[in-house]
């Protein structure tokens, strides 16, 4: 069996609180950064806080571009707010973990923004990870997002 575990950094041009409220805006479905390959419906509760659960939709070929959905729900185990977000995935294509590390970098000019995805692929999955990289598209797709954050929030 296919199991990942990837960790994707990037520098931020702004302070650790400016990525903290645009990370959590993102998981509560502002479809701002992380579009065109995922989007996110929060539930009941914000996605910082424990207990919260996300629905993640990874677009294969881009948002309103057809192809296959990947869904599968995260649920928030740990926060320190401005600093971590801790997620466990509980259902849907994928069963693991991931992560999100803040720090301060610079004085606070600038931010180091960590994901560690740990996760196996379910169902169907399993077999296209057998002939494809999932692992490569999820870090195309994640270090494309942060690109996107740092030309939407961090200084010029």
């Amino acid at each position: 069996m296919t199991d990942y575990d990837l960790i994707d950094e990037a520098f931020i041009n702004t302070s650790p609180d400016v990525v903290w409220q645009a990370l959590i805006a993102e998981l509560g479905g502002a479809r701002r950064w992380w579009v065109p390959t995922n989007t996110f419906e929060a539930g009941a509760i914000p996605a910082d806080k424990v207990g919260a659960e996300v629905h993640v939709t990874v677009h294969t070929k881009g948002v309103d571009k057809g192809g296959p959905k990947l869904k599968f729900t995260s649920r928030t185990t740990g926060v320190v707010p401005g600093r971590s977000l801790t997620t466990e995935y509980i259902d849907g294509a994928f069963r693991g973990t991931g992560d999100f590390l803040l720090e301060e970098i610079d004085g606070g000019k600038r931010t180091k923004l960590s994901m560690h995805f740990k996760g196996a692929p379910q169902g169907m999955l399993k077999m296209l990870a057998k002939v494809k990289d999932l692992g490569e598209a999820h870090s195309q797709g994640t270090q494309g997002a942060f690109a996107n954050l740092n030309a939407l929030v961090g200084s010029r």
